[in-house]
């Protein structure tokens, strides 16, 4: 047993994962099969409550270690490392294993001002900083809000959040479990995520202009194939995808609350020529710049 446990810990030190929630939505929200290139050994600053649909492993959670079956739900707290290790036969493939909800607390709290109530869920972002484990009826009410909030869309969706956060924050303490000692201290690829913080500058700030892989590798000291194949490894997209995303995160937000035309907010964000901004909005959207405005209950200017 000891043998075990202690080769459950030897990895490199957690990966830094990259969370982008679409630009109308307040919090990511996403299902993936097993397995999967972003499920390993990592951390990020949000929140995550996650649910195991199917299939047995371990959680490690921290210095914690414990099994899961279907049906589990944890809340994770930021910065703290964790990777579901799921039992597989060889070649075995889980499909829609996990359920994922990622947030920022912290911009959820900034709203105390206006809204007090968000303050009772302090005690609940505490706790969770350790990471927690939810069992009996409080686990089985919390997978079924993660359920439905994946088809909900626009107020409905964000309600389902609040229950599911107030659900989780009243649960029994018999239903209830911290995972992390109080003492951990996580080792976290502080170099990776120092590389990252770089890129990431270097996409906003020259967001509008021209981009090129060459400037950040030569930045960071690394070849362009070393750089790109470094990218898409932490954050799970190449990253001409991720200057793609960002561009029309930022499009969106013109959109909905501005009046600048659809051509002029092409050119804000980067794009050379109309034509490639709609056929990129559409791919990242579903919908053209125009329908998203109209969505947004904006007058289109163009």
């Amino acid at each position: 047993m000891a043998g075990n446990f202690t080769s459950l810990f030897e990895h490199p030190p957690a990966e830094l994962e990259i969370i982008l929630p679409l630009p109308e939505q307040s919090f990511r929200w996403y299902e993936h099969d097993y397995p999967y290139p972003l499920a390993r050994w990592n951390y990020h600053p949000e929140f995550e409550i996650h649910l195991i649909r199917h299939g047995t492993g371990k959680l490690v959670a921290g210095d914690y270690i414990g099994a899961f079956g279907p049906g589990h739900v944890a809340m994770i707290g930021p910065d703290l490392p964790h990777d579901w290790m799921g039992d597989l036969e060889a070649g075995e493939h889980i499909e829609g294993r996990d359920v994922v909800l990622q947030f920022d607390a912290a911009s959820l709290l900034k709203l105390c001002p206006l809204m007090p109530e968000l303050g009772d869920l302090q005690p609940l972002f505490e706790k969770a900083r350790r990471g927690l484990e939810f069992s009996g009826a409080t686990a089985v009410d919390a997978a079924s809000l993660l359920e439905a909030i994946g088809p909900a869309s626009g107020l409905q969706r964000l309600v389902l959040f609040l229950q599911l956060l107030n659900l989780l924050l009243r649960a029994p303490d018999s239903q209830t479990r911290c995972l992390a000692s109080a003492c951990y201290a996580p080792v976290l690829d502080v170099k990776s995520a120092e590389r990252i913080r770089k890129a990431f500058e270097y996409l906003q700030a020259e967001l509008a202009g021209d981009i090129r892989v060459s400037v950040i590798a030569q930045r960071l000291n690394m070849s362009e194939p070393g750089f790109s194949r470094f990218f898409k490894r932490v954050t799970g997209h190449g990253f001409i995808d991720m200057m793609r995303k960002l561009r029309i995160q930022r499009s969106c937000r013109l959109l909905a609350q501005t009046r600048m035309s659809v051509t002029d907010i092409c050119f804000e964000v980067g794009y050379c020529n109309l034509s490639n901004f709609n056929r990129h909005f559409l791919h990242e959207m579903n919908v053209t710049p125009s329908v998203y405005r109209r969505g947004a209950n904006l007058t289109t200017c163009i």
